[in-house]
């Protein structure tokens, strides 16, 4: 008889096994926090491709432009500003640089200062690009 009782101990024991309720709501709380953590990264993830995605947009345009410039062959001294469409504004400026190194030459060099802005999340971005072009002096 002993033994039996014995027996029942042992099996009422093992049938309360199980996790608290503190257990569980330490468990929901770590849970939760790793979450928010892993949500927070892929958000700025996004927000970082979103930045490069802007940026290389405009890399693409000034390229592009600075390509247009330096084919002309008439380029000279002057300031201008373009607008497009997507909202970008282009600021050129070209400028003689060195003269005091080239007043013998038969050359000038011009240096070339393209700036791209934009406006996002109400911050203005600029990117600016710079080159050397050597031209002809006109006599």
């Amino acid at each position: 008889m002993k033994h039996i009782e014995q027996e029942k101990e042992v099996v009422f024991k093992n049938a309360c096994g199980g996790f608290t309720l503190l257990e569980v709501l330490v468990a929901l709380v770590l849970l939760s926090i790793s979450l928010v953590a892993i949500f927070e990264l892929f958000s700025a993830n996004l927000r970082g491709i979103a930045k490069s995605d802007d940026y290389s947009h405009a890399v693409i345009m000034a390229e592009s432009k600075m390509r247009q410039i330096l084919d002309d062959d008439t380029l000279a001294e002057q300031t201008w500003t373009e607008s497009t469409e997507d909202g970008y504004r282009m600021n050129t400026v070209v400028s003689s640089t060195a003269s005091d190194r080239t007043e013998n030459l038969q050359i000038k060099l011009l240096e070339i200062n393209l700036t791209v802005s934009w406006i996002k999340d109400s911050k203005e971005r600029t990117l600016n690009l710079k080159t050397l072009k050597m031209v002809n002096k006109q006599l």
